[in-house]
């Protein structure tokens, strides 16, 4: 597969506020920029769930879920309480769970169907098929009525309940959005939904009017492929066009020398890069080892790294230029770049950038700066598991 390595015949990548990139983040990644959306940030568990939960109760004629993680507890609990409830009240429930990161208790399955939710495993592992454990949906997708959507890195388990900081409650960053953005991760759904059940999904579409005050966004579904993916020109495009700031938060931080390249050259122009990903209370030491085995070359060129403190980080968001934004579920990996299906709100606007960039900078008030000085202090053998780490980038 031959993945991105280069940008732009004639070296001037389109900048975010430039009035042509609306365009060229269509034609790059086939996604469009639609106007009159609404798009609120959603802060850990304390800031999504007792919302999402209203969402769901809300539902008069459909809900469709797609998740990729999730265990028993009292998050699953509640969704399948609600989702029981709103069946019973002729609510159409659809529910697609990844087979390899969601693994269901068949009880917890007979419970939902006897109930009326149609809910399927998504590629199911068989001896048969194992060649298909590479290629996940790691998507995290609620739909309610066609109006209303969310989406961001929460999965279905107690651990993302709480404010994000205390208590091993893991730190995230969800969005919910309302307008012409929501039928796009309901094609999202569908596609998926066709390829586990053969059946297309089908009817009249329900979005909620474009609002005057509403921002410009799309939904990137990126999906591996042959070639290039959506997701490698995604981030390309955004970073090569950034002039101002680059603020990325990604709990599995392992971009390629290609990617590394275009940070630094981004530093090198006077672009003032920042990069918040997990610390030791990650859940993944050896994607945090790897990713490390990068940050001599970043920060000799003047990238600025962070380390999160309090608990494990799992947010995937960047902010570029204080104006264009994404929040999903996207890591900055091999895995999540062109192996994995995915899906990250897009937004370009002044106003979630802004939000968007104060939720960075208060992040680095509970994280740790890496410094070129002090990272060349640290002991041999973290050396060699960052060397050992790196082989496995490919995979990770």
């Amino acid at each position: 597969m031959e993945h991105v390595r280069g940008l732009g015949v004639d070296g001037t990548p389109v900048a975010p506020a430039e009035p042509h990139f609306p365009l060229s983040v269509a034609l790059l990644t086939s996604t469009p920029l639609t106007d009159g959306n609404a798009v609120d940030i959603a802060l850990n568990g304390n800031g999504t769930f007792p919302r999402m939960w209203e969402d769901l109760r809300s539902a008069n004629s459909a809900i469709l879920i797609q998740n990729y993680y999730g265990k028993p507890g009292a998050v699953a609990d509640t969704l399948a309480k609600i989702l029981l409830e709103r069946a019973a009240a002729g609510v159409r429930v659809l529910v697609l769970y990844d087979a390899f990161g969601s693994p269901m208790e068949s009880e917890r399955v007979e419970q939902l169907q006897e109930g009326g939710v149609a809910i399927h495993p998504f590629r199911p592992l068989h001896l048969t098929s194992l060649w298909r454990v590479q290629n996940r949906s790691h998507v995290r997708a609620v739909v309610v009525d066609g109006i209303t959507a969310w989406t961001g890195g929460f999965g279905i388990d107690d651990k993302w309940l709480g404010d994000g900081i205390t208590n091993s409650a893991w730190r995230e960053t969800n969005v919910r959005f309302q307008g012409p953005a929501v039928l796009q991760i309901q094609a999202a759904f569908a596609a998926a939904w066709a390829e586990v059940t053969g059946v297309l999904i089908t009817g009249r579409a329900t979005v909620q009017p474009a609002t005057q005050n509403g921002v410009k966004a799309g939904l990137l579904y990126a999906s591996p492929t042959l070639a290039s993916t959506v997701a490698e020109r995604f981030f390309a495009m955004s970073i090569a066009g950034a002039q101002k700031s680059i603020y990325i938060t990604n709990s599995y931080f392992v971009p390629d020398e290609n990617f590394v390249d275009l940070l630094i050259r981004a530093a090198e122009r006077g672009v003032d890069v920042r990069v918040l990903v997990g610390g030791a209370r990650t859940d993944v030491s050896i994607t945090r080892m790897a990713g490390r085995a990068r940050y001599e070359s970043l920060l000799n060129a003047g990238v600025r790294v962070y380390e999160w403190q309090p608990t494990t980080l799992h947010s995937k968001t960047f902010v570029m230029d204080g104006v264009w934004s994404t929040i999903g579920t996207m890591n900055f990996d091999n895995r999540s770049l062109a192996l994995n299906e995915e899906v990250s709100l897009m937004v370009l606007d002044e106003g979630v950038g802004a939000r968007m960039n104060e939720i960075f900078m208060n992040d680095l008030q509970h994280s740790t700066e890496i410094t070129a000085a002090t990272f060349a202090l640290r002991p041999w053998y973290e050396r060699v598991k960052e060397w050992g780490a790196d082989r496995l980038t490919r995979l990770l």
